[in-house]
């Protein structure tokens, strides 16, 4: 990967000076999960609107957190606000009375979390003043800086929420900002184990041997997964030397083939838990320039055998009940870029496909799909872009920066996780809030 040196230079002093006074941007360093790291380092603020006092049971699953609650005298490590009571505008007005005296205190790599209620259909006052939640949500993330981030769970009950306020009031949700995850109805597992909770199943991941695909790999086998590296043949080395490193097994073939749903079936006959669709490829150019085998090819790789694949193993009973599909669009199909008319389209694809089909899957084989849409990520591909259209990538987010793929691994192991149930059919961006698209 190419190291950011403009990040780099910011953290010094001439680099602090000339940057405020040149009103450049000024990214933080990023404060990420590790085992020394387990934690947001300091507490959490619980704070309501639209309501008279904090629901019991949420202050149960925060407390479940990790984070410690009830110090008001120190800058918070996380701000948590409830306003899934608020119903109408007057109410909208305790959001800014909560939020305004303390979401300039929060901590370096903080973290703010608002949670709304669904759209009442029935009372179009309660639902504008939940959807002015959203845009209240993503303005206030492109503004607070200093790395921190802020998000908005729309959600049924806090039970249903854990696994989600888990993740985002932790290090491992350092690059996901600006997002608005529905987390409805669904089943709730706890795992034995909650420093592994994906101990005992089997989860295979396509495009596995190198970059994000390799990340994602690792971060399931550390949460406990027997991963299944799958890339194409002229991968094998790599696919195998990763699967080595884990401890789990290689599989290389073509995932184009008509067969390959019934291929991956066969190296698996015990079934499968989390199948993760990461196998993709970019031909760039403009739609004046690009001759059909361009086009053909990244709509084959990036989406037709994501569909195939996935009927193949569904149909075929080896998604277990209880199982996890995620799949890998990106901003690029959620904003369009220019170049990548193939590329948006199929990516644009996998979200049309995650949300027609995750409420049949959930339905038909108690499986969740959801997808993972990444922006600028700092790999071995995007090291080979320009410098300037790779500075333009790394800027042009609310935290200044390129992410990494761990990020996209984090939020991978976020939605296969077993008390994830309840989310489903999202397509949640880890992208640093990208300036492009919503």
């Amino acid at each position: 990967m190419a190291a950011d040196r403009y990040l780099s230079f910011t953290g010094t002093a001439p680099g602090r000076f000339l940057t405020r006074r040149l009103g450049l941007p000024r990214p933080v360093p990023l404060s990420r999960w590790s085992p020394q790291h387990p934690r947001l380092d300091g507490t959490l603020r619980h704070l309501v609107a639209g309501a008279d006092k904090p629901d019991p049971a949420l202050e149960a699953v925060l407390a479940r957190t990790g984070l410690p609650t009830g110090d008001d005298t120190a800058p918070p490590a996380a701000v948590l606000l409830d306003a899934t009571g608020v119903r109408d505008i007057d109410a909208l007005a305790e959001v800014h009375a909560a939020l305004h005296p303390v979401v300039g205190t929060v901590a370096p790599s903080g973290r703010v979390v608002v949670l709304g209620a669904p759209l009442d259909p029935a009372d179009h006052h309660q639902a504008a003043a939940q959807q002015a939640l959203e845009g209240f949500t993503r303005s206030l993330g492109k503004e607070i800086g200093r790395g921190r981030t802020v998000n908005l769970v729309r959600l049924t009950g806090p039970d249903a929420a854990e696994s989600t306020l888990r993740f985002l009031l932790s290090p491992r949700s350092a690059y996901v900002s600006g997002q608005v995850i529905e987390v409805g109805p669904g089943p709730v597992t706890s795992p034995g184990d909650p420093d592994r909770p994906l101990a005992g199943r089997t989860a295979l991941v396509t495009g596995g041997a190198r970059g994000i695909g390799a990340a994602v790999a690792g971060t399931l086998a550390r949460d406990g997964a027997r991963v299944v590296v799958l890339d194409v043949p002229a991968a094998e080395e790599d696919a195998r030397r990763v699967a080595d490193r884990l401890g789990g097994g290689a599989l290389t073939l073509d995932i184009t083939a008509a067969d390959a749903g019934e291929r991956i079936a066969a190296a698996l006959p015990d079934g499968l838990d989390v199948l993760v669709h990461n196998a993709g490829i970019t031909r760039d150019r403009r739609l004046v320039n690009m001759p059909a085998d361009r086009w053909s090819s990244v709509l084959d790789v990036n989406l037709a055998s994501v569909l195939r694949t996935t009927d193949a193993l569904l149909e075929g009973g080896t998604l277990r009940p209880g199982g996890r599909i995620v799949a890998t669009a990106s901003i690029a199909g959620l904003a369009g870029n220019a170049g990548q008319t193939n590329y948006g389209a199929s990516k644009a694809g996998v979200a049309g496909l995650v949300r027609a089909l995750a409420p049949r899957a959930r339905a038909a084989h108690d499986v969740t799909v959801n997808a993972v849409a990444p922006g600028f990520i700092e790999t071995r591909m995007t090291a080979a872009v320009p410098l300037f259209i790779r500075e333009a990538g790394r800027r042009m987010n609310s935290l200044a920066q390129g992410g990494l793929p761990e990020d996209v691994a984090e939020t991978v192991a976020w939605l296969a996780h077993p008390a994830s149930g309840p989310v489903n059919g999202q397509v949640v961006r880890v992208c640093g809030q990208s300036l492009l698209g919503a």
